[in-house]
């Protein structure tokens, strides 16, 4: 029973932190959608569509395998669910470390070393610092917040992934009504956990409890109001590839408001907001990049998935000691800030209103993020 605790605690206190950006249309997405209807499909429209088809057969797959595996709160996960909530949690923070080994980001980061380098530094030590001396209740007090801090980040990689999606079709970019509403039933998902902590295996009372279904209320009137703007969008304008990963994303917090099992309710969302970020990370490895050649990206990938499974597995174990004693509770809070880095690094690696992370994702996967200026503001972004 508290290794199940811990397996869960540890998976869901991780975060790979990608959000979307993005406005009314513009003329040139409006052009690219125009070129791109008299075309024949090319490879990049092929590349694209199978992103799009991955994502949301992998989000689906995750929150589906969870709730169908999923044993009672008192219960251990069975393996297989305990290691796809490894692989979608701490495989996936650790997997950010790769991109320190990509050399244009490398010089990217020694010219802003505040975020990249001392912001994580602190972070960790902080963390790890803060874990260690409080006690384990006043510590569970501690993690209801960072878990409310997770999940809406969570909901920015889902924004994200949206806006990718209009993205690589020329599309429009997300509405201000379609982003907010992504944001407003990810944030009702919050509330719902923070009302009932025992969905992250918490064992702490803030009292929210009759906010419950209020968050609930909240939820089903932005999804449906989301799904109203989608259907406004012209036909050509809303892809069945956009429309399956735009209302995924709307409805990924479903399951808190579904199930009890804290694995139904939470396992699923972790593991699917995991395997998003490693199949777009694994993509951007692979990418073209400088006309690199196969054998430099299958190298690239090699070392990616070495950096993600051997850091992930050590974040693992890190992960299952935050109810040991002072010394095991020092490497749980320096985990905590590891995930917390991974946080702060992504927000600015992936932030496509900024000159870097447009030119450098723009050169690896150009089927997701065409190149365009990058001062355009109403080009889709990543946060």
């Amino acid at each position: 029973m508290l290794r199940s605790r811990r397996l869960l605690v540890g998976a869901v206190a991780v975060e790979g932190r990608i959000g979307g950006l993005g406005t009314a249309p513009d003329l040139r997405s409006v052009a690219r959608r125009r070129s791109r209807s008299s075309e024949p499909a090319s490879c990049r429209d092929y590349l694209g569509r199978v992103w799009l088809w991955s994502t949301v057969a992998l989000t689906l797959s995750a929150l589906g395998t969870a709730v169908v595996l999923a044993p009672p709160a008192s219960a251990a996960p069975v393996r297989g669910l305990g290691w796809l909530l490894v692989l979608g949690s701490s495989v996936h923070v650790a997997s950010t470390g790769w991109l320190y080994t990509v050399g244009e980001v490398r010089e990217h980061v020694r010219d802003h070393r505040g975020r990249y380098v001392w912001a994580p530094v602190g972070l960790i030590g902080a963390s790890a610092i803060t874990a260690a001396l409080v006690t384990p209740s006043a510590l569970a007090w501690l993690l209801l917040p960072y878990f409310a801090w997770q999940f809406f980040h969570f909901q920015k990689q889902n924004l994200g992934m949206a806006a990718l999606a209009a993205s690589s079709y020329g599309l429009s970019s997300l509405r201000k009504g379609e982003r907010r509403l992504i944001m407003l039933a990810g944030l009702a998902g919050i509330v719902g956990l923070m009302t009932r902590p025992a969905l992250l295996q918490l064992r702490v009372d803030p009292g929210f409890g009759a906010l419950f279904w209020s968050a609930a209320l909240v939820f089903a009137i932005a999804v449906a109001i989301g799904l109203g703007l989608l259907a406004l969008r012209a036909p050509q304008d809303r892809p069945a590839e956009f429309c399956a990963v735009y209302v995924t994303s709307l409805v990924f917090s479903l399951p808190v408001f579904l199930f009890r099992s804290p694995y139904a309710a939470v396992g699923g969302m972790t593991i699917a907001h995991g395997l998003q970020y490693l199949l777009l990370l694994s993509l951007v490895a692979y990418g073209e990049g400088r006309g690199r050649p196969s054998a430099t990206r299958l190298v690239t990938i090699v070392l990616l998935l070495n950096v993600a499974v051997i850091g992930g597995l050590l974040l693992a174990a890190a992960s299952h000691l935050h109810n040991a004693p002072t010394t095991g509770r020092l490497l749980f809070g320096a985990y905590l800030g590891v995930v917390m880095a991974h946080f702060v690094v992504d927000a600015g690696l992936w932030r496509l209103r900024d000159a870097f992370p447009r030119r450098f994702l723009a050169a690896r996967i150009p089927y997701l993020v065409p190149q365009g200026p990058v001062a355009d503001r109403s080009s889709p972004g990543i946060d």
